[in-house]
């Protein structure tokens, strides 16, 4: 049933119902909706572990290691996506006005990690592999602290005046959940490096599958969270772009090459948006859920069209305006990866030396 308030002249749903859509509201007493949300719980949990195994599949641990002996590329990164973003969250949040439920649903999205389609964007771009790789890899596992410590910081504004609860254990849990498919998916790359490279390639379509069952079942569950106010799809708009600008300008400042200036920027705006939706659909209450689930759908339209623009703007320049002396596809400088990766960049010349050597001894002897 619904209420009315006569000051506001707002209808709205009791605090039991679970649909709303207008003058219409649902109670937990439809067994269909009690039932579709404890599935689309399982399955939203069962596909996101196998996200983000393939993406622990995805990394090499002898040039991750390599990246955390020499961490300036990771360090700028750190800033970009723990800095930047929620911080970026927080201003369009109160810039807007959007609700405290809302808000806390841009802000989760702002401290999520990066996603693995950040991976294959930055090979479209020309970019680090190595350190796109580590970023993705190092915020997933950062984000177990960094998370709750965003969440604490900017959301005490809206929890100080009991506008909303954020429930950490629950988010907690399914952060720490993430750390165990991302460290066997590691392992599996470790041990058989072929198999993990057919894991990669299932990953990137079950992540496809995942963004596409969260739109049809969440429209069908939280039918009243798709009358979107406008404040939300600017949000939704900008943040992204925010993303990708700030955090190419930040590692320029940095004096990161052109190269790893892509990389950063790459993986700051294409933030995990499964990982979004899992944690909001896991964490808060149907009610709750009305106002919050639509926002990482939006999130994940709008970063899509951004990263498509700025790989079509990079192929581009990288056809009518570079020279062969630019530096848009020069490696960095700075060395970070691991001795096997020189040694197969500097065309054998380890290999060459060993073998003179080699000849060398022979003839002494």
């Amino acid at each position: 049933m619904t209420t009315a308030n006569s000051t506001t002249n707002i209808s709205y749903c009791s605090a039991n119902a679970t649909i709303c859509n207008g003058t219409s509201c649902v109670t937990p007493d439809d067994n269909f909706n009690q039932v579709l949300n404890v599935v689309l719980s399982t399955v939203l949990t069962i596909l996101l572990a196998l996200v983000m195994f393939s993406m622990g599949c995805n990394v090499n641990i002898n040039k991750f290691w390599g990246h955390i002996k020499r961490p300036w590329g990771i360090f700028v990164g750190f800033l970009c996506q723990f800095g930047i973003m929620p911080l970026a969250g927080f201003v369009l949040s109160l810039v807007f006005n959007v609700l405290p439920a809302q808000a806390v649903a841009v802000l989760i999205m702002g401290c999520c990690p990066g996603g693995t389609s950040s991976n294959i964007l930055a090979y479209w771009v020309d970019g680090d592999m190595d350190l796109s790789i580590s970023m993705t890899t190092c915020s997933t596992l950062l984000a177990l602290g960094m998370m709750p410590l965003c969440l604490f910081v900017y959301t005490k504004m809206w929890t100080d005046t009991d506008s909303i609860v954020i429930p950490y254990d629950s988010i907690g849990i399914s952060l720490v959940a993430l750390v165990i498919p991302v460290s066997f998916g590691i392992f599996v790359n470790h041990k058989w490096p072929q198999k993990a490279k057919i894991i990669l390639k299932a990953g990137s379509i079950t992540g496809l599958a995942l963004i596409l069952i969260i739109a049809v079942v969440g429209g069908i569950l939280y039918k009243g969270s798709w009358v979107i106010s406008p404040q939300l799809w600017i949000v939704g708009t900008i943040f992204p772009a925010a993303g990708y600008s700030l955090g190419f300008l930040l590692a320029r400042i940095a004096g990161q090459s052109w190269q790893r200036c892509r990389t950063v920027a790459l993986e700051t705006g294409m933030q995990n948006t499964q990982l979004c939706t899992t944690i909001v659909q896991l964490s808060f209450t149907p009610e709750q859920l009305t106002l919050m689930f639509t926002f990482p759908l939006i999130y994940s339209i709008f970063q899509i069209v951004f990263a498509l623009i700025f790989v079509g703007v990079y192929y581009l320049h990288k056809r009518f305006c570079s020279t062969p002396k630019t530096d848009f596809t020069e490696p960095t400088s700075e060395i970070e990866s691991t001795p096997e990766t020189y040694a197969q960049m500097n065309g054998g010349f380890t290999s060459n030396e060993k073998s003179t050597r080699n000849t060398n001894n022979t003839i002494i002897s």
